[in-house]
């Protein structure tokens, strides 16, 4: 656990840093100049890869020899059975898509649909995989197997998932990101519920980071198939109107308790 405390003192030092500057940088900056737009760009990117270098900063500091190839090996597991690849991609759009059946159900009305051709997300998830090494090395790949060691791999899913949705808060404050002034509370619940899914879906590959990376580019650019978010929402700590946002984290955890059952007795990481 002293490792695990390390890892999370320095991730959440360093990220926040680095995305709490850049929400400064936006409030009181109306007018950025372009070089602290790149200023910006940077601390934002090195920010969200400081998981995964901190990740192999203190693996490669153990020095239990070949265990820093042995985590950027996961990487290269992608001899998987064909369905996990179908799950890694559709999964979120697959619940979008139910969400918003059940929606048109509900109110005689479909709800708003994003504008993006199915090419071009594919396009985006197949450029956007690789750039999810720079989060999951560390989360998936550093943490999760040693959290199940203590805590077996159900909990571990959901303990991740806290931390992880906590990791990302002061993006919440940063002017012009996708999730300034929505709702922290709903984006907690449906962040851990997609934990829980990562986690199993990393289990049942045999521990391939490569699967868990397709799958969070795949979350990243399919979920505005039906988008969640409310427009001009300002407080982040209120629960989201969104009935299409609140059908979106019920069917995540319907899904997260069925892997929870699944997950339940596994008591340590297939490496």
């Amino acid at each position: 656990m002293k490792l695990l405390k390390q890892y999370f003192l320095f991730t959440f030092t360093i990220s926040w840093v680095c995305f709490i500057t850049v929400a400064v940088i936006a409030q009181r900056t109306p007018l950025i100049s372009p070089a602290l737009q790149l200023l910006q760009q940077v601390l934002v990117l090195l920010g969200t890869i400081t998981p995964s270098l901190v990740a192999l900063f203190l693996t490669r500091r153990s020095g239990i020899t070949g265990e820093t190839t042995k985590l950027l090996g996961r990487i290269g597991r992608w001899q998987v059975n064909i369905k996990w690849y179908v799950f890694a991609v559709s999964y979120i759009a697959i619940i979008k898509l139910l969400a918003a059946i059940i929606y048109r159900v509900s109110t005689e009305a479909w709800p708003l649909f994003g504008q993006d051709a199915w090419y071009i997300m594919l396009i985006a998830i197949l450029f956007s995989t690789w750039v999810q090494a720079g989060e999951e090395i560390g989360w998936r790949g550093f943490v999760l197997s040693r959290l199940t060691a203590k805590f077996g791999l159900a909990l571990s899913t959901l303990l991740l998932g806290l931390v992880w949705s906590v990791w990302h808060l002061p993006l919440f404050f940063v002017k012009g990101a996708d999730t300034f002034g929505q709702s922290f509370p709903l984006y907690l619940l449906q962040v851990t519920a997609l934990s829980v899914a990562l986690g199993f879906l990393y289990w049942r590959t045999g521990g391939s980071l490569l699967l868990v990376m397709l799958m969070h580019a795949a979350v990243n650019n399919t979920k505005d198939i039906v988008p969640s978010a409310v427009q001009g929402a300002t407080n982040q700590f209120a629960l989201s109107n969104s009935l299409v946002a609140w059908l979106t984290v019920a069917l995540l955890w319907i899904f997260a308790i069925y892997f929870l059952i699944r997950m339940r007795a596994v008591k340590q990481m297939d490496e």
